[in-house]
């Protein structure tokens, strides 16, 4: 078992790769939308929703990792959260799935990590539904995992995520700022041809429009001809998928998870979901034949959680008019868009498993051209 910081991964790069500062779209002047984000600019600002990371290096071979991500406090088996998963494009792995569009909740944490590894993911969290007091008559949980495929940098074949690591990233979950880049599930992803990894955002609606807050946190694994705050930068750098016959693989995966604390349920979630896939649009993706393209989304509004067990047949609750939607569709769309592009600037250069190189996304020269696009400001 190998756990490490992205600090620590960095160490075990050569020192060109190693040295690059790293900071996230905002601080460059770069700003995404019309929309303000939250304190964190993170899903950590819906609050209650924790994350947490294992991060897996070893020798030349090993990259790749966890990501955790909890909706809620307390036993949620016990207290289930509404939720909906939308699918872009199915090429990938989404355990769990069906059952959460059929039943409108998620009753686990959700877990990201490479397409090999779902299946000791769900043996993970399975374990510690089944373990968690208050769930000892409980014969059936519906563990989410995702996936995205890190094969090109990292030994997937070597199945090296065990059930500790999946227990390690569920533990130390925690509701503050959120590791980005080349961490947990996002340490051996590639995205647009350069360093993916994981990212995260969010946007507040003002209290005109309820005060919502909507987070999300990518997975970013795919490929198209990249796009920043609408300047064609993959264009412009002259890497973008079909430009040449190296760049012609734009397969790859794409996992989206959306919070918000605004009260709707699974069929208005179903419907913020598929607009974090116009966000992934944004970016330059395009949802290839190959990619596995997914969103999951969820609630924590007080009062919409789903009780295991309960004396009452109706559940009263009071959920958000359709009318009154529009602005949460904006905020994930920008939030998802922000999120990917955040998952590309706080990557780093990383060499993996038979020697192979990703480079990070050059800053040095994005930078120039979103000035020469004017999509920076002061």
């Amino acid at each position: 078992m190998f756990k490490r910081s992205a600090i620590w991964a960095l160490l075990l790069l050569p020192g060109a790769l190693a040295a690059q500062e790293r900071k996230r779209a905002r601080e460059y002047g770069i700003r995404i939308g019309v929309m303000q984000p939250g304190a964190l600019n993170s899903i950590t600002d819906v609050q209650g929703v924790k994350v947490g990371h294992t991060t897996l290096i070893k020798g030349d071979s090993i990259r790749t990792g966890v990501t955790a991500i909890i909706p809620a406090a307390g036993n949620l088996f016990q207290q289930k959260v509404p939720a909906a998963i939308y699918v872009g494009n199915g090429f990938g792995k989404l355990a769990g799935s069906t059952q959460v569009n059929e039943l409108g909740n998620i009753e686990t944490p959700i877990v990201l990590t490479n397409t090999l590894s779902v299946p000791v993911a769900m043996q993970a969290v399975t374990g510690l539904a089944l373990a968690e007091k208050g769930n000892e008559k409980v014969q059936s949980v519906n563990a989410v995992v995702g996936e995205t495929n890190d094969g090109y940098l990292n030994d997937i074949r070597g199945r090296h995520v065990t059930v500790e690591d999946v227990t390690a990233a569920i533990r130390i979950a925690n509701t503050g700022k959120v590791e980005e880049g080349n961490v947990g599930a996002g340490t051996g992803t590639v995205c647009f041809g350069f360093k993916g990894g994981i990212g995260t955002a969010s946007r507040k609606l003002p209290a005109s429009l309820g005060s919502y807050t909507v987070g999300v946190i990518v997975q970013s694994n795919f490929g198209g001809a990249l796009e920043v705050n609408g300047a064609p930068v993959g264009k412009k750098l002259g890497k973008f998928n079909f430009s040449n016959h190296l760049l012609n693989n734009v397969d790859g995966s794409c996992m989206i998870v959306v919070a918000t604390d605004a009260p709707i349920d699974h069929r208005n979630l179903m419907r913020l979901a598929s607009r974090a896939m116009l966000g992934l649009g944004k970016t330059g993706g395009i949802a290839s034949n190959g990619s596995g393209d997914y969103v999951i989304a969820f609630s924590t509004a007080a009062g919409l959680r789903v009780p295991y067990n309960s004396d009452q047949p109706v559940q009263s609750v009071s959920l958000l008019q359709n009318d009154n939607m529009s602005p949460l569709f904006m905020a994930t769309i920008e939030a998802t868009e922000e999120a990917i592009i955040n998952s590309l600037f706080m990557a780093r250069s990383s060499k993996g498993q038979q020697g192979n190189v990703v480079e990070a996304l050059p800053l040095d020269k994005v930078i120039p051209i979103l000035q020469q696009y004017n999509r920076l400001q002061p």
